[in-house]
């Protein structure tokens, strides 16, 4: 990645976990351990992927980073809807000797146990991506029929809920009414309400900085009856940002996030499934740096112990 001394290895995640701990979930970046009852502890890797596959190669910190800038979202739109993180001090789980407390320092959350909707909850402000190529083939983003005339990267006149699966290989486009028939009428309904409102407050608190969101993704969970923002939120991984002073109509615009690595892999002669190619340092580079950018313009400060 780096030659500098100063930037820690790629944290990949451990196949046993700490002593004492039950890893009870891995996903493509986050492993889950049972505290408690009610409690999980979340641990986020520097693990990153593209097209719903992992890749073999990490990016030095970026679990850190994620954790930081979730942490500052949970605490920034707390009034909209409760969250599950509970704590992010590594040392409040006892279990922990000081080797792995220092190997998941910064990385971590303590959070409620919850429920987690069957879908995630896709946010779209401007049309990219697969909305842009589903736009372009059928005039519509998944199902929901767009004027026409767009031009790549335009914004759209208000942003879309578009939801998918959640899967453990591909997530799937569903259209609304599918969605509303999955989670009920009165979940769909209030759950939609809830992440426009949480993409809004993003989309203000962004543009202080000087970034457009783009679109997101939120993840939705019940605990002891309650509707709750779980999981991450407005993150580099999640999202779609864009650097205002370079946006324009018609194309890509430059990003601070893993749009960087999508654009990459696109060049590449791979047919987006496992296994992961092997990937230029350069661009892993690129990436950890848009992460940095975003982290420490939001927060104004880099996570504890990083490096820029």
């Amino acid at each position: 990645m780096n030659s500098s001394s100063s930037i820690t290895p790629a944290y990949l995640g451990n196949d046993q976990g700490p002593a004492g701990l039950e890893k009870i979930a891995t996903g493509k970046v986050r492993d889950i351990y049972a505290l408690d009852s009610e409690h999980l502890l979340f641990v986020t890797s520097d693990r990153v992927s593209a097209f719903d596959v992992v890749m073999n190669d990490g990016i030095p910190d970026k679990g850190r980073v994620l954790t930081r800038i979730a942490q500052h979202w949970f605490g920034k739109t707390q009034d909209i809807m409760p969250n599950h993180l509970v704590s992010t001090r590594i040392e409040d789980v006892n279990t922990l000797d000081n080797q792995w407390q220092d190997l998941l320092r910064g990385r971590s959350m303590i959070v409620k146990r919850c429920q987690p909707d069957p879908i995630e909850w896709v946010v779209r402000g401007y049309i990219t991506g697969s909305g842009w190529k589903e736009y372009l083939e059928k005039g519509s983003v998944c199902g929901l029929a767009l004027p026409a005339g767009l031009q790549q990267a335009q914004q759209l006149e208000t942003p879309l809920v578009t939801p998918t699966t959640k899967h453990e290989v591909h997530d799937m486009p569903l259209s609304p009414s599918e969605a509303e028939e999955m989670m009920g009428k009165v979940r769909w309904d209030a759950g939609k309400e809830a992440v426009l409102a949480l993409f809004e407050r993003g989309t203000q608190e962004l543009a202080k900085i000087g970034i457009l969101l783009a679109d997101t993704k939120f993840e939705l969970g019940i605990c002891k009856g309650e509707v709750l923002l779980i999981d991450e939120a407005l993150t580099p991984d999640s999202s779609r940002f864009w650097p205002a002073d370079q946006y324009k109509i018609g194309g890509s615009p430059p990003s601070l996030d893993k749009q960087i690595l999508r654009d990459y892999l696109e060049t590449l002669d791979w047919n987006k499934e496992a296994p992961a190619p092997d990937l230029d340092p350069a661009i892993l580079n690129k990436v950890r740096a848009g992460y940095l950018d975003i982290c420490q313009r939001l927060t104004g400060e880099l996570p504890e112990g990083v490096q820029a």
